[in-house]
């Protein structure tokens, strides 16, 4: 990206109006002009040496070591420690639906609109499309559901007998299966503002009921992305883009922000996972196993880490590295899909760290031909030392990592910053295993027709 040669100082930079804006959402004037910074002096590159693989980073342990990694995990829940699953569930549903607006704008039957409308009986939501023509299906479910503007989490995605569930239920469920201590269940959903009262009473509305059919007590919790979090957006030149009112625009910074939400969290262990990266029952075997044996792993290591730090020969160094959060990362087997994965990085004192990656921070494509795994969005973490102490988990994020797209407002360009990702720059400085899981334990919905491959159904 071209250098602009402007100065930035608040004088030239920021007028009266913008500072008030700043401050509304706690941001501070040094943020904001780090954050037009990044725009001109972008991000530099990391000093990648390779992809991580079995054998050269990545973990694949036997059936024997698998179940003994799941009993140190059920040994560590008898103990009665805390855990949680922290769930991101702030994104609209709208992108799974583009081609049925498409539809309804064009008329258009394209293979998907017609896959969709022959088989639109299957989806856990066809009953209420029955009797209805083609269009008026489409329209019926965008506009009057609502399903074009609800939140993945709230959407009918799979059948039973009892009734449909939505993801955010399927979330109760998998949680009273593998992260249930002394049979208290702690859930956590990320959510946006205008959301939050939709899952609430949703929740709400069904928790008495699981509670009683799994055995279970849920403690649910919600938070809201901070606005504090949001990024400037720029000119081309890299200088503040301004509406056409003349004030600063902002906008989110991405789900690198919730490393703040996920701050605020207190427990022993944290499983992270994606709202849409649900099965059904019958299918829920290997997603519960797997869970359970990167826990397993989890604990084990940072039993032995707690075990270290009690070494007096470690030098001052050595227990600055050991001193950190500690995550395990399931990854699977790359099959094309598009997203990050698992790589080994070189870091400024010489050592190798375990990293996940996105496709834009490698510009070397034959980096990316080697990724023998992809990264699904399965993590476990650890966020208290050994004192039981909780670290403030932005302090290790990876500040000089981030995302610089391009995007449009009101017909004209600017540019976007994302923050570190949060599976990536915002825990760079967490210690971190990747262990192979299979692919079984992936099954995102992008699109809605996603919802009639077999393992939704």
């Amino acid at each position: 990206m071209q250098k602009s040669n402007f100065i930035y100082t608040i004088n030239t930079m920021f007028t009266l109006t913008d500072l008030m804006q700043l401050d509304a959402r706690g941001i501070s004037v040094l943020k904001a002009e780090k954050q037009l910074q990044s725009f001109v002096t972008g991000f530099p590159e990391l000093d990648i040496v390779s992809a991580a693989s079995v054998g050269n980073g990545v973990l694949n342990p036997t059936e024997e070591e698998i179940d003994a990694y799941i009993k140190a995990w059920q040994d560590y829940l008898d103990e009665g420690h805390t855990v949680l699953k922290f769930v991101p569930a702030s994104g609209a549903a709208s992108r799974m639906f583009k081609d049925l607006f498409e539809y309804l704008e064009t008329g258009e039957k394209t293979k998907f609109i017609e896959k969709f409308l022959s088989e639109k009986d299957r989806f856990a939501f066809g009953t209420q499309l029955a009797g209805l023509d083609e269009k008026s299906a489409v329209s019926h479910l965008l506009k009057d559901m609502n399903y074009g503007n609800l939140p993945k989490g709230l959407l009918l995605f799979h059948s039973y007998e009892d009734g449909a569930r939505t993801p955010a239920l399927e979330h109760l469920v998998e949680g009273a299966m593998y992260a249930a201590s002394k049979g208290e269940v702690n859930i956590h959903f990320t959510v946006s503002h205008e959301h939050l009262p939709l899952f609430q009473t949703h929740l709400e509305e069904h928790q008495a009921a699981y509670e009683e059919k799994l055995g279970v007590k849920f403690h649910i919790s919600y938070s809201e992305q901070k606005p504090s979090t949001d990024t400037l957006a720029a000119n081309p030149d890299g200088t503040p883009f301004r509406t056409a009112d003349g004030k600063l625009l902002f906008r989110p910074g991405g789900h690198g922000a919730l490393i703040e939400n996920l701050n605020e969290q207190s427990a022993d262990v944290i499983f992270i996972k994606n709202i849409d990266n649900v099965v059904p029952d019958r299918l829920k075997g290997d997603t519960v196993r797997y869970k359970q044996l990167l826990a397993g792993v989890l604990v084990t290591e940072q039993k032995k880490v707690f075990e270290k730090l009690q070494d007096p020969n470690l030098t001052a160094e050595e227990k600055v590295k050991l001193q950190r959060p500690l995550r395990v990362c399931g990854v699977v087997k790359n099959t094309g899909e598009p997203g990050g994965g698992p790589f080994l990085v070189r870091e400024e004192d010489g050592s190798l760290s375990c990293q996940i990656l996105e496709s834009s921070q490698i510009s070397d494509p034959a980096l990316m031909q080697q990724a023998t795994h992809f990264n699904p969005v399965d993590l476990v973490c650890a966020t208290r030392d050994a004192a039981g102490r909780a670290y403030h988990l932005p302090d290790f994020v990876d500040e000089k990592t981030g995302f610089i797209s391009h995007k449009s407002k009101d017909g004209k360009e600017l540019l976007a910053l994302e923050l570190p990702g949060l599976w990536n720059g915002a825990m760079s400085r967490w210690n971190t295993i990747f262990v192979e899981v299979p692919i079984s334990t992936f099954n995102p919905v992008k699109t809605v027709n996603d919802l009639l491959r077999p393992e939704h159904q």
